[in-house]
């Protein structure tokens, strides 16, 4: 018969194994396994779900608010039911994305925060999600990019060392100078000759090089050069200040452009000068007679020499008489 106290030491044992398991089935549990809150559901669409599976989290801002309730294949798409909170509330506007915790982690989603003047989500309602790449995509896609790296650098390989069909790059370059080599030899030479004579002052570009007195005239050249253009300049800025006075209707010249009082005088004056030089024209008025008329002429010549005569008797009569020989002379 086993002895009464090492009995009551089995039953403790036992006692706190079961309160043991119960403890760590809460932790791991959340502290929910008896009362577990059944939430609401909501639904989230994705092109693949990746790793994600069913009990995986969900999380808001890096809290806790879910779990993944199941997975489904719903057309061309993959959908993950959602159990959220019944406390938790979810934004209309809110994104579901799914991450990946480390490097070889598992998976959860994560849903934002949404604005403020949104409505809630209701449940059974579907959230809109957004696609990041996993890790299998990326290291796909660097595998590809490697490949892609291998084959451009061995492109270059042949492009510069050839392909055994035809000469690389350096091969043709290699061609082209042993080729040229007499050509780049006497080319050498022909640039020392000039360097050598544009040291010692030779022709126009050593003179200007080694030739201060040529310097200096060519600066002073340059500096009247800017003169030159400078007055050119302030010609043009004078002329421009006439143009505007003009257009401003300023001076004679802009009166007569854009003041029609004076424009009409102006045509009133040419009209009348045309009016006079039509009579002078045709002989009308004295002066007209008298460019025209070579009657006119004549006797204006026969008074003159009469008027000669008369003086000329002068010197022969006195006065009274010189009077009356005038007069008789005249007349």
């Amino acid at each position: 018969m086993q002895n009464p106290q090492q009995t009551a030491r089995v039953g403790l044992f036992f006692v706190l194994g079961m309160a043991l398991i119960w403890v760590t089935f809460e932790t791991l549990s959340g502290g929910k396994l008896w009362f577990k809150d059944k939430g609401y559901e909501i639904i989230a669409g994705f092109e693949s779900l990746k790793e994600l599976k069913e009990g995986d989290d969900v999380r808001m801002a890096g809290v806790k608010i879910g779990d993944v309730a199941r997975t489904r294949l719903a057309g061309r798409r993959a959908e993950a039911v959602l159990r959220i909170d019944s406390d938790k509330k979810i934004k209309s506007d809110a994104h579901a994305t799914i991450v990946t915790q480390g490097l070889i982690g598992t998976g959860y989603v994560s849903i934002d925060l949404g604005s403020d003047a949104a409505d809630y989500l209701r449940p059974g309602a579907e959230i809109r999600t957004r696609s990041t790449p996993d890790l299998n995509s990326v290291m796909a896609q660097i595998g590809d990019l490697g490949k892609k790296l291998e084959g451009a650098l061995g492109n270059l390989g042949s492009a510069f060392g050839g392909d055994g069909k035809s000469p690389g790059l350096l091969q043709k370059v290699d061609q082209l100078v042993a080729e040229n080599r007499d050509n780049l030899r006497q080319t050498t030479a022909n640039l020392q000759q000039i360097t050598d004579k544009v040291n010692k002052g030779e022709g126009s570009l050593g003179r200007l090089i080694n030739d201060s007195k040529l310097h200096d005239e060519l600066l002073a050249g340059i500096a009247e050069i800017k003169s030159g253009a400078a007055q050119a300049k302030s010609f043009i800025a004078n002329a421009q200040a006439i143009v505007d006075q003009v257009k401003a209707g300023k001076g004679t010249l802009g009166t007569l452009v854009f003041d029609q009082k004076a424009g009409d005088d102006l045509k009133a004056s040419l009209a009348s000068l045309r009016s006079v030089s039509d009579k002078l024209a045709r002989g009308e008025g004295t002066l007209g007679k008298l460019i025209s008329d070579d009657s006119m002429l004549r006797d204006v010549r026969s008074l003159m020499k009469k008027a000669d005569r008369a003086l000329d008797g002068l010197d022969e009569s006195g006065p009274i008489t010189a009077v009356g020989v005038v007069a008789n002379g005249l007349f």
